[in-house]
């Protein structure tokens, strides 16, 4: 056999590159959309939060509450107010708005597989006002993989939460369960804001929660000092327990008395964290000492960044996203037997075209005839 003499030339490494992207794009045709695991799971959270979602919107509706399509672009109707009485942070309205994408259904079930949460579990939650909507995709989590969570919550809201006095995140969650769709009730509940205790507030808007926590029939923690509330829910979560094991601890929102402030909250990361590191954090809030004993915690707190692990959008778009949407959801998957015959092919003509000399064979029958010819 023939070799080639010297190095090849350019216009057959080009051809060569040519063919190379050419049989890439013949490969990345092969892919097909696969299943990702516990797809049927994730599937129904997301169904059951969307239903979730659109009955508190027409209850809403009921009340009188117009939507502000500026602020609220998919009519969610769960999007509160810049500011009211019982406002108790800066929030940002992107935040909140990514935030009722149902699939974060989809997501929490995600994150409670990964922690290893197995069916009728017990987990404490604490939740706020700030994040309605996460709370509820949280919920339809826990229905679907069948946890018992035992909910402390704080009703101050953030910028654009459940922020307006007569739709309280407490009469949310009331709404969901006198229509069967949850049976979760929180145990107790703090009026939030700094210390928890609503400081920061106007006491009037202190009254108004004081005013959804009694007529929502929950227990009101109200303690002079942050360390004595923390000291209060942890208690509770242990006797709402009943002596079982609590298996996780999650925390949705910027409550003070749960995550303990934006000082502690730079040092937890979002999402799930199996063993949270011992740092000196300023606040030993809920979810630190729960992670002291030993738990996975699950910090829901920064929406952007939850979103970007996980592939949902990241700005607001035109349309609401559509359930099931995402890599949570579906991957591609390569056709693995054709992908390595392509890739056999490639390499036999990138050895045929570079190591024989391919001109010698082809020209060889020519010049034969030229000579004999020329001998005539």
């Amino acid at each position: 056999m023939k070799w080639t003499d010297g190095k090849p030339s350019n216009t057959l490494l080009i051809a060569l590159t040519l063919l190379s992207i050419a049989i890439f794009f013949v490969a990345e045709q092969t892919a097909q959309p696969e299943r990702q695991p516990n797809f049927d799971k994730k599937l129904e959270a997301s169904q059951l939060s969307l239903v979730a979602l659109q009955t508190i919107k027409n209850h809403s509706e009921n009340l009188g509450l117009k939507i502000d399509k500026q602020n609220d672009p998919y009519s969610t109707g769960i999007i509160g107010q810049e500011n009211t009485l019982i406002t108790s942070d800066r929030g940002v309205v992107t935040s909140k708005i990514l935030s009722t994408n149902p699939n974060y259904a989809a997501v929490f079930v995600d994150m409670l597989i990964k922690a290893k949460i197995k069916k009728h579990s017990t987990v404490a939650v604490g939740m706020t006002g700030s994040f309605p909507a996460w709370n509820i995709s949280f919920l339809a989590a826990c229905k679907v993989m069948e946890l018992q969570p035992i909910i402390i919550s704080s009703v101050g809201a953030s910028d654009w939460g459940a922020n307006v006095p007569n739709m309280t995140w407490l009469d949310m969650e009331e709404i969901l369960r006198q229509k069967g769709i949850f049976q979760f009730k929180s145990v107790a509940a703090s009026i939030g804001g700094g210390s928890d205790n609503g400081r920061g507030l106007s006491p009037e808007g202190r009254n108004l929660i004081k005013d959804a926590i009694q007529r929502n029939n929950v227990r009101l923690i109200s303690e002079p000092a942050l360390e004595n509330n923390i000291n209060t829910r942890m208690e509770l979560y242990k006797s709402e327990s009943k002596g079982k094991a609590i298996a996780c601890y999650i925390n949705i929102g910027g409550g003070v008395a749960s995550v303990g402030g934006s000082q502690n909250s730079r040092l937890i990361p979002p999402g799930l964290t199996q063993h949270l590191a011992v740092k000196n954090f300023p606040v030993r809030a809920v979810i630190n000492q729960m992670a002291e004993q030993g738990m996975p915690v699950i910090n829901l707190l920064e929406v952007e960044k939850i979103a970007l692990k996980y592939d949902f959008p990241v700005e607001v778009a035109e349309t609401a996203p559509k359930l099931g949407e995402g890599t949570l959801f579906f991957k591609d998957r390569y056709s693995v037997s054709n992908t390595i015959m392509l890739t056999i092919l490639l390499g036999l003509i990138v050895f045929v075209m570079i190591r024989i000399d391919v001109k010698h064979y082809l020209f060889k029958k020519k010049k034969q005839e030229i000579q004999i010819t020329n001998s005539i």
